[in-house]
């Protein structure tokens, strides 16, 4: 690492302290400005693997980076970096789910499906977790059936084609079963992306069900010495357990289960 770059980490690291101390719009587009290499990064693969702009990649990467920036906590020890990427990507993956309709549904639910993913992202903001559906629908003042139906309808309309053409030039045309990964080689790319999904969730975690949550299951503690460590007892321990458990599953349910909590 160069001497401007660790002076570059160096100004992030306090920025963030700083931030998490007393946040403020100025402090987080200065942040913003410092990590634009992130959204950059994830912008230009995305933008070689679809049809949408690059700049529109862009835009929406740093919705993703400004809600890692104030759900960052610095005092884990975590590299910004690390916390930051699932949040940039998972952002751009909504964007480009809502994008690429090919299968038309009925207007009511394709209007009803939009503002769900709004009032899902405010939800989200509010709670600090995923909302589940049912919070949703009432927001929404419709039944959970039918949020749950619109949701899955919307979810199932996308039947594509490995012989779709995704990028089309002059003198080069490439389909979507081109481009498609092979799986050994982005095995250890998806198992470290899995990780810091993983990573950042636990860090949204209520103080002691994430404690509990790192020594047992991280550091493979018993749950005996990790009540030492907490000053609680074990019987509480297995408490925080089964919450922190409980709150991970709802914070990775979007990304890992297709259909409704």
């Amino acid at each position: 690492m160069t001497e401007n770059q660790s002076s570059i980490q160096a100004a992030g690291i306090e920025l963030l302290n700083l931030y998490h101390q007393n946040p403020s719009i100025k402090l987080r587009n200065q942040l913003v400005q410092l990590h634009t290499g992130l959204v950059r990064k994830m912008a230009h693969k995305f933008s070689h693997q679809c049809k949408e702009p690059y700049e529109d990649l862009e835009q929406i990467g740093y919705i993703g980076l400004i809600r890692a920036i104030e759900r960052f906590d610095p005092s884990q020890g975590y590299a910004f970096s690390s916390f930051a990427v699932p949040y940039i990507r998972g952002e751009m993956l909504h964007f480009l789910r809502d994008r690429s309709t090919l299968l038309k549904i009925p207007r009511r639910w394709q209007e009803l499906y939009n503002e769900g993913q709004k009032v899902r992202k405010e939800l989200a903001l509010t709670l600090g977790r995923s909302p589940k559906d049912s919070e949703i629908a009432s927001i929404l003042k419709v039944s959970l059936q039918e949020w749950q139906e619109t949701k899955l309808a919307a979810q199932n309309r996308m039947p594509l084609s490995l012989d779709a053409t995704i990028v089309q030039n002059i003198d080069c045309q490439i389909t979507l079963g081109e481009v498609l990964p092979c799986y050994r080689s982005t095995t250890v790319q998806q198992q470290q992306e899995e990780r810091q999904q993983l990573q950042g969730a636990i860090n949204l975690l209520e103080e002691k069900p994430r404690m509990a949550v790192e020594m047992v299951y991280l550091k493979e503690l018993s749950r005996k010495d990790t009540a030492k460590k907490i000053g609680t007892s074990p019987m509480t321990v297995t408490r925080y357990l089964q919450k922190g458990v409980q709150d991970l599953v709802s914070m990775l349910r979007p990304q890992t289960v297709a259909t409704g909590s």
